[in-house]
């Protein structure tokens, strides 16, 4: 190659033809200060991040050396694209000891319940369909939803959850193709919806003829009160796609989750993950399933608790004794997050770079409307900091409020 050659200047990149739908997954200065965020010396509350120091390592660790000696080829192996059979067994007696009976025929194992959201979209949604959400809602879900060109309506939420009121005054103008709902310890409020407003939304949907999709991660994270009914297990017709996984009580790591729901829909969702990714990890199911086999699951959970609790309770006392007079916050029993409204309408998304500053983050709550942005709310996290780090963390973000005032 002669030396003219090497200095001539390169072709300008080619135009790429993107996708409609990625006009509606765009980044934002938000996620870059939030990757700023992630340094080690930021106390952070915007993840929803498990507490690490509680992950069953050495029990996990002992399943997955057990795996490789027992079944190492198999392990290692393609599979089906449904998921390993003793781990949907196990999954669906789980399930049946909360009062939702499904067959292991009706669990999909799904790369994280994350894939199980983009799943029910590809199967479900066309462009302009109609999806109901809370207001606010889970910003993935928005996100994944959004790509697959659909509608949003908004229904309230309030202490009690979703609005059903609000919700029948709206069935009213339009029936939905498909209502997402997340009934415990919302993401991003916290809030826990009713066991009377349970019974009306699976009435409504079994009565106007739409699906539910009801996504639980955070269910069986609870330390205060009683466990309610999961919607699933309140449907008899065949109205109800339920979610969950193992990221919020095992580790987030292992990318295990699950869709239940009725056999012509999980024969339509696996075909649709088949495409996608044939199969989730073998290794990680099967080693998944031989740690429940013998690990005290329900025990583990138990443990869990005192300490969320703990980190929701200093959390609370921390924004009474440092936030500033007019701020507002929901009271979770149970999950991992709590929802912040500030006085005065004051913009979170222009706090963060000040709060970055001053050594703190959140997650400013305008993206988890799916609609109209409410730019004066905040997510909390608190189950990834202990109460020392919590109070001092709030400390800190109560002195950026304050300041703003």
């Amino acid at each position: 190659m002669s030396a003219d050659a090497m200095s001539a200047p390169l072709p300008p990149p080619p135009a790429y033809r993107l996708s409609k739908r990625m006009s509606r997954m765009k980044t934002s200065a938000v996620r870059e200060i939030l990757k700023i965020a992630e340094r080690p010396d930021i106390l952070s509350f915007a993840g929803g991040l498990p507490a690490p120091e509680l992950f069953p390592v050495d029990a996990i660790a002992k399943a997955f050396e057990q795996t490789f000696a027992r079944e190492g080829r198999p392990a290692l192996q393609y599979s089906t694209t449904e998921g390993f059979a003793p781990l949907r067994e196990w999954i669906a007696s789980h399930l049946a000891r909360k009062g939702q009976h499904v067959h292991a025929d009706q669990v999909l194992i799904t790369s994280g319940s994350q894939q199980g959201l983009d799943l029910v979209g590809k199967v479900l949604l066309d462009p302009g369909d109609l999806v109901v959400v809370e207001d606010p809602s889970y910003l993935a879900a928005l996100q994944t939803f959004g790509g697959y060109e659909v509608d949003f309506a908004t229904v309230r939420s309030d202490d009690a959850g979703m609005d059903t009121d609000d919700l029948a005054a709206l069935l009213k103008k339009r029936v939905p193709k498909l209502l997402y709902v997340i009934p415990n310890f919302q993401n991003p409020k916290g809030t826990t919806l009713s066991l009377e407003r349970r019974k009306a939304l699976v009435r409504l949907a079994q009565e106007h003829r739409f699906i539910i999709l009801e996504d639980d991660p955070y269910g069986e994270l609870r330390f205060k009160g009683v466990h309610l009914p999961s919607l699933a297990s309140m449907d008899d017709q065949g109205v109800v796609l339920s979610l969950s996984t193992f990221s919020k009580t095992l580790a987030p790591g292992l990318r295990l989750g699950w869709v239940t729901g009725p056999r012509p829909l999980l024969k339509s969702l696996t075909i649709a993950k088949q495409a996608t990714d044939l199969h989730t990890a073998t290794l990680a199911q099967r080693a998944t399933a031989l740690l429940l086999e013998t690990f005290d699951y329900a025990g583990h959970i138990q443990a869990l608790m005192p300490v969320y609790s703990e980190r929701a309770t200093a959390m609370l006392a921390a924004l009474e004794a440092h936030m500033p007079k007019g701020t507002k916050w929901t009271r979770p029993d149970g999950g991992m997050f709590l929802w912040v409204e500030l006085p005065q309408g004051l913009d979170a998304a222009t706090l963060l770079p000040r709060a970055v500053e001053q050594k703190v983050a959140f997650v400013p709550g305008a993206p988890f409307f799916a609609n109209d942005q409410k730019p004066q709310f905040m997510r909390l996290n608190y189950s990834n900091r202990p109460p020392d780090l919590i109070n001092e963390g709030m400390r800190r973000l109560g002195s950026v409020i304050s300041d703003a005032l």
